[in-house]
């Protein structure tokens, strides 16, 4: 099994850091050869030189009387140290040939070097190198032909490699140090330099962990003055996240004064229509508990206002509900039996809708939540009506509830159609309808599992649903007291 990994990226600090010691290796390095070619060219050149006088003196060139001198004669200076002189007749006769060496002695060239030297050096003076064994090594040889002999002058190149080497060894000590001085130098140059940047993005982090999605939201945070400076790119970007952050929270809090508008409207409203629906339904009542002779439209129609004013009171009442939760009415803290609770649920169920098969699943130990009575059983109520109002008769619902660490979690189990995916993720929306997924009856508004979700999220608890075809879950998670 292949496990891929995401590459790691790097960071801004570390790519200009590598970068730029990067730059400055290959900067270093390609100087450093420049400066070895050109010093080995120079020093070769000023060898070639010493080889042309070499081959001049050889060849008695510089007599001082201007006459001719045998090849081969030695009269005048000594042989400079490092230098070779070979004269080879016609026939191949060797007439002279040695090496000074270093302690000023000569050495005589060997039969395979004079080979070396005719079969590699032309006669045009022009200097060549020629490897002239372990012994001696590489040399630069000039050659020419003169009174009927060649006459070969060459210098060691010994001293050239030898220099050449000891400069690549201290360009190459130099640029380790200066490599690493360069690094150092930069990782503290851009740490410093990219502060402002590092302040930056700190003020946007702070701001990400802010709780903006719901309430009076207040950002406090903005970037410093000393890093909003136009002149430079990390101040426009200061800048632009302190423009950004105002005009974000001034959109959060025109949006909450509009939400609180309508919170209260929804609730004045409500609190409002409740007293005129009463006087409809009493109304209602009254009409239909006279003994007066009344048609069969009339006697219907005054039937219709009272269910239809029995309904928008309900309704009234769950507007009212979520009003106050949103509001964040504070609710009852007692000791809540979640196992008694569930019992009484299941056969309120029972009694109301028998054409459904009502089970209960609950453990033995008795489950206790802090919380409002009234309204966790009106969370539960809703969710059994929800699956009996949504599932077909037959359909078999299932009430459990059992402890997991220190949470209560209350379920609510079908066997029914199952959820349309489409409409999962806007179940828990106010006015939500599903009449495609779930058979959904035209009387009801939408609001039940809006409701259940504010109640339990009142409580400090969660809810979720899990639906495939055939299986429909409902899970109620809520802080449980210790057993």
């Amino acid at each position: 099994m292949t496990l891929s990994r995401t590459p790691r990226r790097w960071t801004l600090r570390r790519t200009l850091v590598v970068g730029t010691s990067v730059l400055v290796g290959v900067a270093f390095a390609i100087m450093s050869v420049a400066t070895i070619v050109a010093l080995r060219s120079f020093a070769v050149g000023r060898l070639d030189q010493q080889v042309r006088e070499g081959l001049s003196f050889v060849a008695g060139s510089d007599r001082d009387d201007g006459g001719s001198r045998p090849p081969g004669d030695t009269g005048g200076p000594a042989p400079r140290v490092g230098s070779l002189q070979a004269v080879v007749s016609t026939d191949g006769t060797v007439q002279r040939s040695g090496y000074t060496r270093s302690d000023g002695t000569e050495l005589t060239l060997t039969d395979d070097q004079v080979a070396r030297l005719r079969s590699a050096v032309p006669t045009d003076r022009q200097p060549t190198s020629v490897d002239l064994g372990a012994d001696l090594g590489v040399f630069r040889v000039a050659a020419a032909q003169t009174n009927g002999a060649t006459i070969f002058a060459g210098e060691s190149e010994a001293d050239v490699t030898a220099t050449a080497s000891a400069l690549i060894v201290i360009l190459a000590a130099v640029g380790a140090v200066v490599l690493i001085a360069a690094i150092l130098g930069l990782s503290l140059f851009v740490r410093r330099s990219l502060r402002p940047l590092d302040r930056v993005a700190q003020v946007a982090q702070r701001v990400s962990t802010l709780s903006l999605d719901t309430g009076t939201v207040d950002i406090p945070d903005r970037v410093a003055p000393v890093d909003t400076d136009p002149a430079t790119e990390v101040g426009r970007v200061g800048s632009s996240l302190n423009d950004l952050l105002g005009h974000v929270q001034t959109s959060l809090a025109a949006r909450q004064y509009s939400e609180e508008q309508l919170r209260r409207f929804i609730a004045d409203a409500s609190h409002e229509l409740r007293t005129p629906l009463s006087s409809i339904r009493g109304y209602a009542q009254l009409s239909l508990s006279e003994a007066a002779p009344m048609t069969q439209t009339q006697a219907r129609s005054f039937d219709r206002i009272e269910s239809e004013a029995a309904r928008m009171a309900s309704l009234v009442d769950d507007l009212l509900l979520l009003a106050r939760l949103d509001a964040g009415q504070p609710l009852r803290r007692d000791d809540v039996e979640l196992t008694l609770l569930a019992v009484d649920a299941v056969g309120d169920a029972q009694a109301a809708d028998s054409t459904r098969s009502w089970r209960l699943d609950v453990t033995d130990d008795l489950i206790t939540v802090r919380g409002d009575g009234n309204r966790l059983r009106q969370v539960v109520a809703n969710l059994l009506r929800n699956a009996s109002t949504h599932t077909p008769p037959g359909t078999t619902v299932t009430l459990s509830l059992a402890r997991e660490g220190d949470e209560a979690v209350l379920g609510v189990a079908d066997d029914g159609p199952g959820i349309d995916p489409g409409v999962a993720e806007r179940l828990f929306d106010r006015f939500a309808r599903a009449d495609d997924a779930r058979n959904r009856d035209a009387g009801s508004t939408g609001l039940g599992l809006s409701i259940a979700q504010a109640i339990v999220g009142a409580h400090g608890g969660r809810i979720a649903v899990d639906s495939t075809p055939g299986r429909t879950v409902f899970a109620v998670r809520l802080p449980a007291e210790a057993p």
